[in-house]
């Protein structure tokens, strides 16, 4: 074990670490990521999530795997190296099949793949340009959630019944653990914190992976935010007992150009309650989780996960802080895993990027992603 951190992508050029977070909060493990095998384990298995960081990470574990190649001398011709990079791309996207931001990546990393192998005829050099770009993709997105953190908090702020006791409730877990750092609707949080402008955060257990309880907690008490877990079942009994609850705020795996958004498995009950009790329902999520190809939610893909992570619990025994899973149901019971769910656009306050804050027209129940974009 080592010391306790947010940090979840380490990378210096030709090395890729990336944090465990299957083993969080008990233990902090970083794991070497030397190719694209590597990378879409981390990613399938959930070592690596938030789509913000499933992108780099598959970004970057084939930058850590290029480099290695050139560097022994394996590509002679830019064909070689243009046809590895597609085939890892392509392979690379078959690891989570709601996140869109891998997808997007994938696609602009391919785009410029071409148009650099059209104008060289040096393999290092369609290398180079690869490396350079998935790198600049950490950067951006630490930019990227800062700016999401300061318009959702003024957003927030702008629109609080009460601006004096703001209690914000989030679910699953979207900070520096689930990006390249700060996070998304977390980020919201931290700035509404560091403004001094909130009160509490509550935050829910997330099951079945217990992304909540494991994770946005474990953020929450590092940063040393006032904050409370409750189960996912008790989000309806807070709303009408704490009125101070001014909104929920949540990330976003997918959003369709309607404004339709697949978040966790729980997202759509907590946007139903959030309508009934009449306070703010927030998505928050970069402008590469916006995907105009897709209409509506009808059309998002949504992955089905195994059986097992519905069934058992993993965690720390009490007596001796050993790592063990224990079966929690049945054997031999029927089980519906599904990873996310869609939450309609009528049900959604504001959609916060990096780019602003889009809002529905009036009388509207949808939004228009696109004219936002453009």
């Amino acid at each position: 074990m080592t010391t306790k951190t947010l940090e979840a992508i380490k990378y210096t050029r030709g090395n890729l670490s990336i944090l465990n977070q299957l083993v969080l909060p008990h233990e902090t493990i970083f794991e070497t990521v030397l190719n694209v095998q590597n990378g879409h384990a981390a990613i399938k298995t959930m070592k690596t999530r938030g789509a913000p960081a499933i992108a780099i990470v598959a970004a970057l574990s084939l930058a850590v795997e290029v480099h290695t190649r050139a560097e022994n001398k394996e590509f002679e011709t830019v064909d070689q190296v243009v046809k590895f990079l597609y085939e890892s791309l392509e392979y690379l996207k078959t690891s989570r099949p709601t996140a869109v931001n891998l997808f997007d990546a994938a696609g602009k990393l391919w785009d410029l793949i071409q148009t650099t192998a059209k104008d060289t005829k040096d393999p290092m050099t369609v290398v180079n340009a690869y490396i350079e770009a998935a790198e600049q993709m950490l950067v951006d997105d630490v930019k990227d959630n800062k700016n999401i953190g300061k318009y959702g908090a003024e957003y927030i702020m702008d629109n609080a019944r009460d601006k004096s006791h703001i209690s914000v409730l989030t679910h699953c877990n979207t900070g520096s653990l689930a990006t390249a750092g700060w996070g998304t609707a977390l980020g919201i949080i931290r700035d509404l914190h560091a403004n001094g402008q909130l009160e509490h955060a509550y935050c829910t257990e997330t099951r079945p992976y217990n992304q909540g309880s494991r994770l946005t907690a474990y953020e929450l008490v590092y940063e040393n935010i006032p904050a409370t877990l409750i189960c996912d079942n008790m989000a309806s009994a807070l709303l009408k007992q704490n009125p101070n609850v001014q909104a929920i705020v949540v990330g976003a795996d997918r959003v369709a150009a309607n404004g339709d958004t697949a978040n966790k498995i729980g997202t759509y009950q907590l946007a139903i309650t959030a309508k009934y009790h009449n306070i703010m329902f927030i998505v928050a999520a970069p402008s590469t989780s916006i995907d105009l190809n897709t209409k509506s939610g009808k059309d998002i893909v949504i992955e089905q996960r195994p059986s097992e992570e519905l069934v058992t619990v993993t965690g720390v025994r009490v007596q001796d802080d050993e790592p063990t899973c224990i079966r929690t149901a049945a054997a031999d019971i029927g089980v519906w895993n599904p990873s996310f769910d869609v939450t309609p656009a009528e049900l959604i306050s504001c959609i916060v990027t990096e780019q602003g804050v889009v809002t529905k027209k009036d009388r509207m129940t949808e939004f228009d992603m696109a004219s936002f974009l453009n």
